[in-house]
């Protein structure tokens, strides 16, 4: 679903990374920076119960996913170890968020169901991109489901920044719900697909 707001958001961050590449900044470096922006906001401000905060500051460094991928284009650099890094280090940014969550939970938010919850999501969201790199390892596709990266990034920093703004914990808990089944359904399409073509080949 967002992958239709990429065009627009593109052009919004190109001068951004025309002034890195002119500065010398390499795609991995912003690469880097990004997930320990993400990761600190998330780690830091959320165990606390600063949601809002750490949603402004993990928000602030989602944009570098864009910025290093357009800077490497623009240079002609696009690389497999770029590619690599770019998606290793989208799983930790991930997983940073769903920690902090949990242990926002595991403290102020004082809800071992909802702990429970988090886990269950990243869990699951680490689970569903590595049954689409495992499947794709094997010559299969596996690039089905209901719950893509970028729309499980921007429901949880959204809706968690909504609940702190209205102090309504209502959205936060419900987006967990949301994902937790989103991303369960997501793995078993994946599964489903891939033994449809192993299937096929017999």
């Amino acid at each position: 679903m967002m992958e239709r707001f990429r065009a627009f958001w593109t052009k919004v961050i190109a001068p951004v990374a025309h002034l890195l590449i002119r500065l010398g900044v390499s795609a991995d470096v912003v690469t880097l920076v990004g997930t320990l922006g993400l990761s600190a906001g998330a780690l830091v401000f959320f165990p606390q119960g600063m949601l809002l905060t750490g949603v402004l500051v993990a928000t602030a460094f989602v944009f570098s996913d864009l910025i290093d991928g357009y800077m490497a284009r623009s240079q002609g650099k696009s690389s497999k170890f770029g590619a690599f890094l770019d998606s290793t280090l989208d799983r930790i940014g991930d997983g940073a968020i769903f920690i902090g969550l949990s242990l926002y939970f595991a403290g102020p938010g004082d809800s071992a169901l909802y702990l429970v919850l988090c886990l269950v999501c990243l869990l699951m969201g680490a689970v569903t991109s590595y049954a689409r790199a495992k499947a794709e390892g094997l010559g299969f596709t596996a690039k089905v489901g209901i719950a893509e990266r970028a729309d499980r990034l921007v429901a949880i920093l959204v809706m968690t920044g909504l609940s702190a703004i209205f102090d309504a914990p209502i959205l936060l808990h419900v987006v967990l719900w949301a994902l937790a089944v989103a991303s369960t359904v997501t793995v078993v399409q994946r599964i489903w697909v891939v033994r449809q073509q192993a299937l096929a080949e017999v």
